[in-house]
């Protein structure tokens, strides 16, 4: 089987159903696990937004051109506290208004231990799984993507907005008692949190007190106790047993592959 590669799609069980996207085509991933199977970059390369085939991916999957157009590459997208809409330079207000200007939800999850994050309300529980993290609890609800960007800065100040993927994939994550940890962060946010209501009004933000703590099971037999990471760019062929998928992470038995890395990438699949 070939095809472009694409983000794992998932879907929440326990545990976590995997596919892998191949253009058109998706492989069933789960019932491989404790399998051999291989990966082939057969050296093309496509971009996910106009199809072109592009000598270098970047951005997770784009053309250079593409890369340097679009609001969805723009650095506000990975720090949304430096929105730029209203200052009239956003690349493509169209889609901002769709994409930025939508209920957001600011969360805490514990993946290589606990840490703040946002992500669109429809992109939960894909942005939890996504990063490989074994509880998660959405604790505020705002009107747009640079409110939530606000307060995610406030809180990261008092704990990381960043995984470890190395530690996320070794599953060194202990349990955390988020709705506690939910509420000690409000109360050392207050001030920060107060001003961003009255910049924005309290109908803004809405603080989430009642939602419960979702835990998140990952298809794995065998946690690997070194971590390393294959790169198509240098090694074309993947090849191994798997033995678990995490985040978006292939572990094999010989290293360990982020699928979501090389999207766009044409690769030959193969398993028993």
């Amino acid at each position: 089987m070939q095809g472009q590669l694409r983000k794992m799609c998932t879907q929440l069980d326990n545990p976590v159903q995997y596919e892998l996207p191949l253009s058109d085509q998706t492989v069933a991933l789960n019932p491989l696990i404790g399998k051999p199977l291989k990966l082939t970059y057969t050296g093309r390369i496509f971009c996910v937004h106009c199809g072109r085939q592009t000598k270098k991916s970047f951005n997770q999957g784009y053309c250079y051109p593409c890369f340097t157009t679009l609001a969805q590459c723009d650095m506000c997208i990975m720090k949304p506290e430096t929105c730029h809409y209203e200052a009239g330079t956003c690349r493509e207000p169209v889609w901002a208004d769709e994409f930025c200007f939508q209920p957001h939800i600011v969360y805490l999850a514990n993946s290589s231990g606990i840490k703040v994050g946002i992500t669109r309300q429809n992109q939960i529980p894909t942005r939890w799984i996504d990063q490989g993290a074994v509880q998660a609890l959405p604790i505020f609800k705002v009107q747009s993507r640079y409110i939530s960007g606000l307060i995610e800065v406030a809180i990261a100040r008092y704990v990381s907005d960043k995984t470890s993927w190395q530690q996320m994939l070794k599953n060194h994550a202990e349990p955390v008692d988020l709705a506690a940890k939910r509420d000690e962060l409000i109360a050392v946010c207050k001030a920060e949190l107060a001003n961003i209501a009255e910049r924005f009004g309290q109908q803004a933000i809405e603080v989430l007190t009642h939602e419960q703590v979702v835990a998140i099971h990952y298809p794995v037999d065998n946690y690997p106790v070194k971590v390393k990471s294959f790169n198509f760019d240098k090694q074309p062929e993947v090849a191994g047993v798997l033995h678990g998928i995490k985040g978006q992470y292939l572990m094999l038995d010989t290293g360990v592959i982020n699928i979501r890395k090389f999207t766009g990438y044409e690769v030959e699949f193969t398993a028993p």
